[in-house]
C-alpha cells in the first residue's frame, strides 16, 4: 500500500475491494461490510472476477458472466444506496481469481480487501482452490474476514 494511502485512510473501510460472485453473495457481503463503510464515510469498490480457463472451455460464457455481475453489482448498488454509501463496480478478468483480485487492489489503491467466506466442506475448498486463503497468503494489503449477518443461511 502506497505512503499516501497510508496516510489518508484510517479506516481498512476507507476504500476496500468487495469480490462479489453472485446475488446471493452480494447480499451476505454487503450486508456484512456496508455498515462497516457507512461508520467510516467510506465508499465501495464491488468487484467480480470472471474466471478465464487458460487455454481450455470456460466453464460459461463470458456474457453470461457478465450478467451474472450485473445482477450482484445491482443488489450491491441498492443496498449501498439504502446505506448511504457510494460504490463503483468493476469486472476483471483473469486465471487466477486471487491475483485478480489482489491486483485490482493494487490498481485501486484499495485500503483492504473484504469478502465474507463462501463455506463448503474442505474438499470443495481444496477443489475451488480456496480463494480465501490464497488472498490471505499473497496480499499487499490487509485482507478482512467478515462473518455472515445472518448467520445460520
Amino acid at each position: 500500500m502506497s505512503e499516501s494511502n497510508l496516510s489518508r485512510n484510517t479506516s481498512l473501510f476507507a476504500r476496500p475491494v468487495v469480490p462479489v460472485a453472485s446475488v446471493d453473495d452480494a447480499e451476505t457481503t454487503a450486508g456484512a461490510v456496508l455498515p462497516r463503510i457507512a461508520a467510516v464515510g467510506g465508499e465501495l469498490l464491488a468487484l467480480h472476477v470472471v474466471e478465464k480457463a487458460g487455454g481450455a472451455p470456460d466453464k460459461a460464457s463470458v456474457e453470461q458472466r457478465e450478467e451474472v455481475a450485473a445482477e450482484a453489482f445491482s443488489v450491491v448498488r441498492e443496498l449501498a444506496d439504502e446505506a448511504g454509501v457510494d460504490v463503483t463496480t468493476r469486472i476483471a478478468y483473469g486465471t487466477d481469481i486471487a491475483d485478480t483480485i489482489l491486483d485490482v487492489a493494487s490498481d485501486e489503491d484499495a485500503s483492504a480487501v473484504v469478502f465474507t467466506p463462501r463455506g463448503g466442506s474442505k474438499v470443495v475448498q481444496w477443489l475451488t482452490g480456496n480463494v480465501a486463503l490464497s488472498l490471505v497468503e499473497n496480499a499487499d494489503r490487509p485482507v478482512v474476514s467478515l462473518p455472515d449477518p445472518k448467520p445460520g443461511r
